[in-house]
């Protein structure tokens, strides 16, 4: 599946326009190029996925009529997926999912519903569990699309000890402990600025420093991150667009290098993605480029397992992007930028 040479990688995508569902594909790093797209899954709506750190199990959000929820899959040597189960709960589908590093857990955030649901993994075949918990936020905030809440991302803590919850809606960062039957009780909530439509998080490997995107402002929050009891308090606003950019713009995914030196957002409107150096003493960004997405909507991206490759998804274009990133720079040069996948949301690679 992965080698020295080539990465197998993911593809969520919102199943409309030829889209059947999720998608594979191959980044050859030898020759810089992305082959081999093939469909993983039929699904309905998989538009977000993640994989198990083993690389046995990947788990993706779904919609199934009228209900939504996750669905698990065991991941073939070549790449092809089996699905195990489903578990469906009435309403709307989430938009997020992840699972902890010792696929004990799964969570899943759900915008339409502005709620939070935490599962348990059956730890003899990676199947899921029915829902341990399912928290309802309440609020709303001052954007006309903050008229209640919408969960938009729901992620362990680097101790895993606690689940960060970003909610788009009521302009919040919660914390919820996480209990060994999978339950979730809430430990904090940080307030963020009003307006600005918090959306997704990733954390600093010093495990002190947190980072959101958020969608309606186009900015990145720097955050300081409180392990003792799970709080958080925030350090830095930056924006991710050209002082001189009136026009529609929303930001959407969020993701750092794993040295901890840069940290790249994606600007959907502007069709960017911007780049930060990030002060290894404070947390605090410094803009370094924004570099075209070369397509409309970008979705989100994706280091491959090297790091020295991304590959961004352009969802109204139907089109990913291959860069290569210059480790001591952060910036990164297109390479290609005509691989067609239909309605690409979330990209994904096996971990090595």
């Amino acid at each position: 599946m992965t080698t020295n040479q080539k990465h197998l990688g993911y593809i969520g995508t919102y199943t409309k326009g030829g889209s059947k569902g999720i998608y594979s594909f191959a980044l050859d790093t030898k020759e810089s190029r992305i082959t081999e797209i093939k469909e993983a899954a039929q699904l309905e709506n998989p538009t977000y996925v993640t994989i198990s750190n083993d690389n046995r199990y990947l788990y993706s959000v779904a919609k199934e009529g009228d209900e939504g929820g996750v669905v698990s899959f065991s991941i073939n040597e070549n790449g092809t997926l089996n699905e195990l189960n489903r578990q469906m709960l009435p309403g709307s589908s989430p938009c997020h999912v992840s699972v902890d590093s010792k696929n004990r857990y799964a969570f899943s955030a759900n915008y339409h519903k502005g709620s939070v649901e935490s599962y348990l993994i059956n730890q003899e075949d990676g199947s899921v569990l029915p829902a341990a918990s399912v928290i309802k936020h309440e609020g709303s905030g001052p954007d006309p699309r903050q008229e209640k809440p919408h969960t938009h991302y729901a992620g362990v803590t680097p101790d895993e000890k606690y689940l960060a919850v970003v909610e788009l809606g009521i302009d919040a960062l919660i914390t919820y402990a996480i209990n060994h039957n999978g339950t979730l009780s809430k430990a904090h909530l940080l307030p963020l600025k009003a307006g600005s439509g918090p959306r997704h998080l990733v954390f600093h490997p010093n495990q002190k420093f947190a980072y959101i995107m958020t969608e309606f402002s186009s900015e990145v929050i720097v955050l300081t991150y409180f392990k003792e009891d799970g709080h958080f308090t925030e350090k830095q606003y930056i924006s991710t667009l050209p002082a001189d950019f009136t026009e529609n713009n929303q930001g959407s995914a969020i993701h750092l290098s794993s040295d901890g030196r840069f940290v790249y957002a994606g600007n959907r409107g502007h069709n960017s993605i911007a780049v930060f150096s990030v002060d290894q003493e404070s947390g605090e960004l410094m803009f370094v480029e924004r570099v075209s997405t070369k397509g409309d909507w970008p979705r989100d991206f994706m280091f491959d397992p090297t790091e020295k490759f991304m590959v961004a998804s352009n969802q109204e274009s139907s089109n990913l992007v291959l860069y290569s990133r210059d480790e001591n720079s952060g910036k990164l040069t297109l390479i290609q930028s005509d691989i067609e996948v239909p309605y690409p949301v979330c990209i994904k690679f096996l971990h090595v």
